[in-house]
């Protein structure tokens, strides 16, 4: 099977303790093409943890979703990929993480300086899956190193790659290097999608149209704002700007708070993050930051968000 084709040129990043259900059907509601579950281990997959199956579930209401999976053992990575294929469109494989605790075990970038591993999990998992198999990387481990990645990938079964233009050296320091996304697109004939520093309409449009990259992947932007999909795809369309008011935030967040509800994702941290996200750059945002890390219960943390 091929990449699917998507409705629009955004997708949202898999990011951990953040893409979960809920905010990802708020993404696809204000105008995401497509989501990723944030990164999930392949070895408690198969163990079974049930944290971890919780955070791979799906909703009928979701359109194209990717399941991502982090291991750097193609037989273990298979296996649980093969338990969850059905409900997702794709599976990606993570080689970008830049996490020091997922490096130092070997996963995530740290795969960016191992060619024939990374051969050898791909052509694995193409031959043994019937959904395509797409990867997440960054242009390299300490240098770039992601056109001769790429080519392997590609040939190993690969059938979209997103990269990140930054190095793992360089975590989410200094700017994007949206040259190595150029080559990278020059170089394969499969999809691309391109990422880094895309903060609204305006960089999505330079992005595309300088690197020909097929799709644009949000990360950063989107934890704060899920409605900057809507802002971009405006932009895209007519270069119009929409403006986001406090008001707007505050539906986000009461929205995303009937979700979890709906869909048993209430967590009072991740509630309490979220609201601290929406809630930026707004007038009153820093006494609200304030009343908010005081609060102790679900219902005070909502009354807090609507008198904002």
């Amino acid at each position: 099977m091929e990449f699917p084709k998507l409705k629009n040129k955004l997708v949202l990043a898999p990011m951990a303790d953040i893409s979960i259900l809920p905010f990802r059907l708020l993404c696809q509601k204000y105008g995401a093409a497509m989501t990723y579950t944030e990164q999930l281990s392949a070895i408690a997959i198969n163990r079974g943890n049930e944290k971890t199956l919780k955070l791979a579930e799906r909703s009928r209401e979701e359109e194209e979703v990717g399941l991502q999976l982090f291991g750097r053992n193609p037989r273990v990575l298979l296996k649980a990929a093969k338990k969850l294929e059905k409900n997702f469109d794709v599976i990606d494989l993570n080689f970008g993480c830049p996490s020091k605790k997922i490096v130092n075990q070997g996963y995530g970038s740290a795969l960016l300086r191992e060619k024939d591993r990374i051969k050898d999990i791909i052509k694995t998992l193409s031959k043994g899956l019937e959904k395509p198999v797409t990867v997440k990387m960054r242009s390299g481990f300490k240098k770039v190193e992601a056109l001769e990645l790429v080519k392997v990938m590609e040939e190993s079964g690969v059938k979209a790659i997103a990269i990140h233009g930054r190095t793992k050296e360089q975590g989410y320091f200094g700017k994007a290097d949206w040259e190595i996304i150029k080559q990278v697109k020059e170089a394969v004939s499969i999809p691309v999608i391109g990422n880094g520093d895309v903060v609204n309409g305006e960089k999505a449009k330079e992005l595309l149209d300088y690197s020909k990259c097929d799709y644009v992947m949000i990360a950063r932007a989107a934890m704060n704002n899920p409605m900057i999909f809507k802002q971009i795809n405006c932009y895209l369309d007519d270069k119009k700007e929409i403006e986001i008011m406090k008001e707007d935030k505050i539906k986000l967040f009461l929205d995303y708070v009937e979700l979890c509800e709906r869909y048993d994702f209430v967590n009072f941290s991740n509630l309490k993050l979220t609201a601290l996200n929406f809630c930026k750059g707004f007038e009153g945002s820093k006494e609200l930051r304030v009343r908010l890390m005081k609060v102790k219960t679900k219902e005070t943390l909502i009354e807090a968000v609507k008198n904002f």
